[in-house]
């Protein structure tokens, strides 16, 4: 395992987005991965990735106006045509970072619609997500938010992304397994991690409740779940997913606690 910074967490000191790779690197980091990169040009973004010899690990796909509360349309019903508008942006962006994994946000419940049409709607565009993926050689990922940190986010079950990645069964969805929200949601988190590795395509990482670095006081005890990652056979990047508690790169001690590198 290798880990990889995630700049839409980590180094906010440095200042935008660009400044936060430069800063990334010279702590030491050779992959990243980030939410958002929309709000800068993807040219200038890669042009970046170039220079600094980094690899972008993972986006997110294009979550639509974040100042409105939206977070995708992929769980959106009547929203079908947003949905494939913003995953082509997603793919576009993710083609010129040169990135692998798009995270697939399902977006915030409609009062409008029950359970089961968000979750229909879910499927149908994660279908057509997958066809269009597949032909890119990009993995989509599907990512449990818990409620307390994005509350009305549709997708916040483990097990209900379990039954779709097992039922749409391609190897271009994967799930995005973040320990901080699994603890969050159902806790459980050793038996949790060997029932899903098998579907598993990245993983991230943060204290739990605070969303602070690995190595902070916390619900989790992360050299034990990094033992059972490792035993579990998974052996991809893992993305520093948190809101450091000090400057960020002081908050790195965890690495060697759990015995990995960059």
């Amino acid at each position: 395992m290798k880990v990889a910074a995630n700049l839409s967490f980590m180094f906010g000191e440095a200042g935008g987005l660009l400044a936060r790779y430069k800063a990334a690197k010279e702590a030491g980091f050779q992959a990243v991965e980030c939410a958002f990169p929309y709000t800068v040009p993807a040219e200038e973004v890669a042009s970046t990735l170039k220079e600094l010899e980094l690899k972008q690990v993972l986006i997110n796909s294009d979550p639509g106006n974040l100042q409105a509360g939206e977070l995708g349309f992929a769980a959106l019903p009547g929203k079908e045509v947003t949905f494939r508008e913003s995953l082509e942006r997603s793919i576009q962006y993710a083609k010129a970072l040169g990135c692998g994994k798009l995270h697939i946000m399902s977006g915030r419940r409609s009062k409008d619609h029950d359970e089961e049409t968000h979750l229909a709607t879910l499927e149908a565009n994660l279908n057509h997500a997958v066809s269009r993926l597949s032909a890119e050689n990009i993995i989509g990922l599907i990512e449990p938010l818990n409620p307390v940190s994005t509350p009305g986010y549709f997708l916040n079950s483990f097990e209900t992304a379990q039954l779709l990645i097992e039922k749409i069964n391609s190897p271009h969805l994967r799930l995005q397994l973040d320990i901080f929200h699994m603890q969050m949601i159902c806790g459980n988190v050793t038996n949790n991690i060997k029932n899903l590795m098998p579907i598993v395509g990245h993983v991230q990482v943060a204290q739990a409740p605070h969303r602070h670095e690995p190595s902070c006081p916390g619900e989790l005890d992360y050299p034990y779940i990094f033992s059972v990652l490792r035993e579990a056979g998974y052996e991809d990047y893992v993305g520093a997913e948190y809101s450091p508690s000090t400057n960020s790169a002081n908050s790195l001690q965890w690495l060697e606690k759990c015995q990995l590198h960059f």
